[in-house]
């Protein structure tokens, strides 16, 4: 059967048509292609496309969206008197690799009065664009390291899976693509499945939610999920992401094991200690021992400051105290007086120290009560300055230890003032006691050079230039000399 005059008309019809139309003969003739087929194959002409289906064959590979190389070319099917339709291949010139295309095909097959096949045509749709953006996106979810999958509406399975979902899970992609939502369950365990098992069924947005995804191995795993509604294709789907709530969750729990175990240890140390806000020194907490010796109660204590409980016996120490706190960050036995609850005095040695709990700066302080251990001292100086009225054979260094007792304030006290650090402190004690370089590392385990770098530094705290000078500022400071005894 050949094309007459009695098609003319049909011609006319698809001329303009924006879908593609080949008319194809039952012998296998290719007898009509419009310009939109032809555009569709980067071809001018019906000669370009080949006189007949195995010509057509030579000059075009096609290939299914299953990556499958065809059997039977759409166009054979067509002269076979198939019907179908969104038949979706790859098109690929072999004279110009360069020059692919993928068309969404379907077939008409129109009978004439006695049943036998009178048309036969090949409808193409260009749907190059919409897979370049498809796997453009492909590329895009696969690449993103956040774990997402996608379950398409119509009957709730999974289509797409990426690498970070699978990796957070363990899942294979095997295991998750054609599944249901319900048999890999996204939303196990949701705060508020019933929302979000409706929202699924309704094409809506889920919002964020925290859940506990069952693990391939037997584990789980918290996570927060979200769904966005969105198209794949023409088809409804919902994109599923998760946040990985594992690391915060450790983490949180590390947290709190260990504020546990600082405030046990706060609570049950033997020392009268208290914790205050950093910029506020606003107290937060006391323990029982801050109640045993000072009277002031949690209750009493809780949302105000040492200011507020008039806490200080001085000002000066207390300036002297805040001052090195913020200098520094710490306070290291500064002897100071405070007041018991009932008003009178105590003598103490307050230490402080910055620390973080969670995301709050707190000063935490530790206050020695010393006053048994002053008034002891006050009454030995005492009775021996009562000897010494009618005695002139004591030594020097003698003299000076007694002067250092009465003068409570002027030696190691002084933990403000030149800002030394322990280690500081500790080799000019030994500086002072006569030591050597030599003989100072090996009671510290340090090396020479180590003591060196810390007694330069000591040196240029106290403002001196060398050693002979450094244990004058000591034996001035209270610090004990081998010239003392």
């Amino acid at each position: 059967m050949t094309l007459g005059v009695d098609r003319h008309e049909l011609q006319q019809i698809v001329a303009g048509l924006s879908e593609g139309v080949i008319l194809v003969e039952p012998d296998q003739t290719i007898a009509y292609a419009n310009a939109a087929a032809l555009a569709m194959h980067g071809a001018e002409s019906l000669e370009e496309l080949g006189g007949t289906v195995d010509a057509y064959r030579e000059r075009f590979a096609l290939r299914y969206r299953n990556n499958h190389a065809p059997n039977q070319y759409p166009m054979e099917r067509v002269v076979s008197g198939e019907r179908f339709h969104d038949v979706i291949v790859e098109v690929t010139r072999t004279d110009r690799p360069d020059a692919d295309y993928v068309h969404s095909l379907r077939s008409l097959v129109a009978t004439d009065r006695e049943g036998q096949p009178s048309c036969l045509a090949l409808i193409l749709k260009d749907v190059s664009d919409q897979f370049e953006a498809e796997a453009r996106f492909e590329a895009t979810f696969n690449a993103n390291p956040a774990p997402a999958v996608i379950c398409r509406l119509a009957d709730l399975r999974f289509v797409k899976v990426n690498l970070g979902f699978l990796e957070m899970t363990g899942y294979t992609r095997d295991a998750v693509i054609g599944r249901s939502v319900y048999e890999v369950d996204v939303l196990a365990n949701a705060r508020n499945r019933d929302l979000a098992i409706s929202r699924l069924n309704e094409g809506g947005t889920i919002p964020q939610m925290e859940a506990c995804l069952d693990l391939p191995d037997g584990g789980t795993r918290f996570v927060i999920v979200a769904g966005q509604p969105m198209e794949l294709g023409d088809e409804p789907c919902m994109l599923f992401t998760f946040a990985d709530l594992e690391l915060r969750r450790k983490a949180e729990t590390a947290l709190r094991q260990s504020e546990e175990r600082f405030a046990k240890a706060f609570r049950l140390t033997p020392v009268p200690t208290l914790l205050a806000r950093a910029e506020s020194l606003t107290i937060t907490g006391v323990n029982e021992a801050f109640t045993r010796v000072f009277g002031f109660g949690p209750e009493t204590v809780t949302g105000r400051t040492p200011g507020d409980l008039d806490l200080w016996v001085s000002e000066p120490q207390r300036d002297r105290f805040e001052t090195a706190l913020v200098r520094t960050g710490y306070v290291l036995g500064l002897e100071v007086c405070l007041h018991h609850e009932d008003g009178s005095s105590l003598d103490c040695l307050v230490s402080a120290e910055r620390v973080e709990i969670g995301a709050e700066v707190f000063v935490l302080l530790v206050l020695q009560d010393i006053t048994e251990r002053k008034r002891t001292e006050r009454e030995l100086f005492e009775a021996i300055e009562a000897v010494m009225a009618d005695t002139s054979w004591f030594s020097r260094g003698l003299i000076e230890k007694l002067a250092h007792l009465r003068q409570p304030g002027a030696g190691h006290q002084d933990a403000v003032s030149p800002n030394m650090t322990v280690r500081e402190r500790q080799i000019l004690d030994l500086i002072c006691a006569g030591l050597s370089d030599e003989v100072i590392a090996k009671r510290l385990n340090l090396s020479k050079n180590t003591v060196r770098n810390h007694a330069a530094a000591l040196y240029r705290k106290l403002d001196v230039h060398k050693r002979s000078e450094a244990i004058v500022w000591g034996r001035n400071n209270g610090f004990p000399t081998a010239s003392s005894g």
